[in-house]
């Protein structure tokens, strides 16, 4: 078997065509999913980026990782202690361990994640890493040539799994100038009005319409494909452009990929896989060009999966990006380690027997502290830290109507709220009793100053407020986290 996972980062699926989107974004991951299973309903356990793919990698949560954040006790996997052998318990349960181990594929990685966040637990049970050192800045045409020479040298022999990390769809969406924008004649989404624009503007938040650089304003002076500010509806359109141009470029390189398996002729035997960390808000909750959240927009990931052999067809089940790994073991008929949190759907794809699961909690430690509950037609979100953003402690959506998440409804369906409250308890005890190390690393996170974005901001953030005449909002701040004035 031949397994070619495409890792995109900060993909959101409704920005694909194949998930409904209008505007052509996507032919060669559209022409994928035309062949293969599309999952509807899948979600990151963890977000972002770090938190993410170290639970996909090792096959269990960030609860049970340790790994939640981007920085401080929560951003390494925790020590094993004097019970530590010659290998780590991670080094030899690892998703990619397993493959090459017991599967006997031969693994291989191109991607710069784990230099970007020190994260080198990511590299355990690759056989292969190639590394193009901009840290998560590169571009498509900087990683396609790498994978393209991988490709032409090994793609005809057997048992090999490439997974090919893509970050164009990252902010601040690095597609080159001379590649033009595509959807100059295509109407953005319309579900941001101008009126929720200007309660957005006199809103706040690090990543909001007035600043959607974040803390790092000068940035916005050095994108010039992107404003520096969302002020009117064209900067909105301007914005989603920019993104929905750096997916179609990824798409493109894509496609160069796959040119290269059919040239090799082994592209009918190849199983395609197409993921990614998590997703990106684009204006939900106020949030621009992030995924800082652990909303509907941050943690929904696409999922597509071309097996050879297998019948093509739509999931519409919820689930983890953790269910991948024993799901991919098991078509392998390898053995699927006990300790992996991760719940095996292979069912679905050999004969479309539903093997969902019935809730899902979803977990944010590196720009806020949120946990979320997506269940049903719902989500539920507990802010335990709101990293400045003017949220309230608990949100109730429902996402199929609302998949934007511009009505908060939890005051209205107190019912609706006390189960996801329910369902969230009975999540965190599970969790916690299974647990190596009894400490949930979202209280780290908290104990240790908060967010890893977040800490040490306040004033900085104050003081932007107060410039940019939202007074209010910076006096609610200081007194939110007792600092003074």
């Amino acid at each position: 078997m031949r397994i070619l996972y495409l890792d995109l980062d900060s993909m959101r699926p409704d920005h694909l065509g194949c998930y409904g989107y209008a505007r052509n974004t996507s032919p060669n991951i559209d022409a994928i999913a035309a062949t293969g299973v599309r999952f509807t309903d899948c979600y990151c356990s963890d977000a972002p980026c770090l938190p993410s793919r170290t639970a996909l990698f090792s096959g269990r949560f960030g609860i049970h990782t340790g790994v939640v954040g981007h920085g401080g006790t929560a951003a390494d996997l925790p020590p094993e202690g004097e019970s530590r052998g010659f290998k780590s318990n991670h080094g030899r349960s690892s998703w990619m361990k397993i493959l090459a181990d017991c599967c006997g594929m031969h693994t291989v990685t191109i991607s710069s994640f784990a230099e970007r966040h020190s994260a080198w637990h990511f590299h355990a049970g690759f056989n292969e890493v190639h590394n193009s050192g901009k840290t998560g800045r590169e571009r498509a045409d900087e990683v396609t040539p790498i994978a393209i020479d991988w490709l032409r040298r090994q793609a005809k022999n057997d048992h090999w799994f490439l997974h090919v990390n893509f970050w164009d769809a990252h902010m601040p969406y690095r597609t080159p100038e001379a590649y033009g924008n595509p959807f100059s004649g295509d109407n953005p989404p319309t579900w941001l009005t101008g009126e929720a624009l200007t309660a957005q503007r006199q809103s706040y938040g690090p990543c909001s319409a007035r600043e959607p650089w974040g803390w790092n304003l000068e940035k916005a002076d050095a994108q010039p494909h992107l404003p520096g500010e969302i002020a009117t509806l064209a900067d909105y359109r301007a914005w989603i452009d920019g993104y929905d141009t750096a997916v179609r470029y990824m798409d493109d390189h894509i496609g160069r990929l796959l040119e290269v398996l059919e040239a090799e002729g082994v592209l009918d035997d190849t199983a395609i896989i197409v993921s990614s960390d998590h997703g990106e808000n684009l204006g939900e909750l106020n949030v621009y060009g992030n995924h800082q959240t652990a909303d509907l927009c941050t943690c929904r990931i696409p999922l597509i999966i071309r097996w050879p052999g297998l019948s093509p067809g739509v999931d519409d089940a919820l689930h983890y990006h953790v269910d991948l790994p024993p799901t991919v073991v098991d078509l392998l008929d390898g053995p699927v380690p006990a300790t992996w949190d991760g719940e095996n759907f292979a069912a679905t794809l050999r004969d479309r027997r539903s093997a969902g699961r019935d809730f899902l909690v979803l977990s944010q430690c590196a720009w806020c502290c949120q946990r979320a509950v997506r269940f049903e037609g719902w989500l539920m979100i507990k802010t335990y830290h709101d990293a400045y953003m003017n949220v309230p402690p608990t949100m109730l959506f429902d996402v199929e109507a609302d998949p934007h998440e511009t009505r908060d409804l939890a005051a209205d369906k107190p019912d609706i709220v006390a189960r996801g409250e329910s369902l969230l308890e009975r999540w965190h005890t599970e969790m916690m009793t299974a647990a190596e190390v009894h400490t949930d690393p979202l209280q780290t996170v908290l104990a240790e100053g908060g967010p890893y974005h977040t800490k040490g901001k306040l004033e900085e953030y104050c003081r932007r407020l107060e410039t940019t005449d939202r007074h209010w909002a910076a006096d609610k701040l200081r007194e939110q986290y007792n600092r003074g004035a």
